[in-house]
């Protein structure tokens, strides 16, 4: 009987102490793991639109893909397109939703590298007037003052302002800083015609867009890139990749693509942008440069 005992109170103190040693080993792991803080990525987003509008409608995305990804997104974006420029210059975003002409320049400096874009998408630049207007070609616009976002806004700008040069319609360009200050000015009849493009117009309040007409659109190109600062590791950026080409697959990620009107994103590489490449635009160099 006495030898029972001590037979079972020796393995009941072997048990707990292989119990304690699992709990001292287990334990600190667990808690380091749970106190390790997620990745944190800057997701720059160019400022087409007011920060408040472009707030309300990225920042439900990225919060959605923070909950697939387990990482941190912070919506950023920039008082105007030439800071949006320049901090894509010094390389202030992880992660940025940004112009085909900006991706061009940002690829070569500081290194920015395109994984997705817009599903089923092609970009096009657009001219806005008044609905009671006179205006109803762009030859009629010679001589007059248009309103556009940045000079380096690609399809709203860039595009419209080439087209206009080599069709020998001269017009003076006014910079008012974003897509939706373009359709505003407009509206106001501030100026008789401006740039955009189809999306931000979409996105535009009734009490806007409804005062407005498109007389003119750009032919297209490949659209906005989402890029990945050459500081966000391959593993990170798959990953997040991954998450955005699934979104249209679940109810609740198609809600909030269809919110930015997106159908959907779909993987992208830098071969895409070749074609506005050849257009040969050379505006921004250089880190930095504003």
């Amino acid at each position: 009987m006495n030898n029972t005992r001590s037979s079972l109170t020796t393995g009941r103190l072997m048990l707990a102490t292989v119990l304690f040693a699992g709990a001292a080993w287990f334990t600190p792991l667990r808690l380091a793991q749970a106190s390790e803080a997620p990745i944190q990525i800057n997701f720059g987003v160019v400022p087409q639109q007011s920060a408040s509008k472009l707030a309300r409608l990225w920042t439900p995305v990225l919060n959605y893909l923070g909950e697939q990804t387990g990482y941190h997104f912070l919506f950023r974006t920039a008082a105007d397109i030439p800071t949006f420029e320049h901090r894509l210059a010094l390389g202030e975003y992880g992660m940025a939703y940004m112009n085909p002409y900006h991706y061009t320049v940002f690829h070569r400096a500081p290194g920015y590298r395109a994984f997705a874009r817009e599903k089923d998408q092609r970009i096009k630049g657009i001219v806005v007037v008044r609905k009671d207007s006179p205006y109803h070609s762009l030859r009629e616009l010679k001589g007059q003052t248009l309103a556009f976002p940045a000079p380096a806004a690609f399809a709203a700008s860039i595009l419209i302002r080439a087209h206009l040069k080599n069709a020998g319609i001269p017009i003076t360009a006014q910079y008012v800083s974003s897509h939706d200050s373009v359709y505003l000015s407009v509206a106001k009849g501030l100026y008789p015609a401006g740039g955009g493009v189809a999306r931000t117009f979409k996105n535009m309040s009734p009490a806007t867009s409804d005062q407005l007409r498109i007389l003119w659109v750009t032919q297209s190109y490949t659209p906005h890139a989402i890029a990945a600062h050459p500081s966000v590791s391959n593993d990170v950026v798959a990953h997040v990749q991954q998450a955005m080409l699934a979104m249209h697959t679940d109810p609740r990620g198609k809600a909030l693509l269809k919110a930015i009107n997106f159908k959907g994103i779909v993987a992208a590489e830098d071969a895409d942008w070749n074609d506005v490449r050849a257009l040969g635009i050379e505006l921004l160099d250089g880190p930095g440069k504003k």
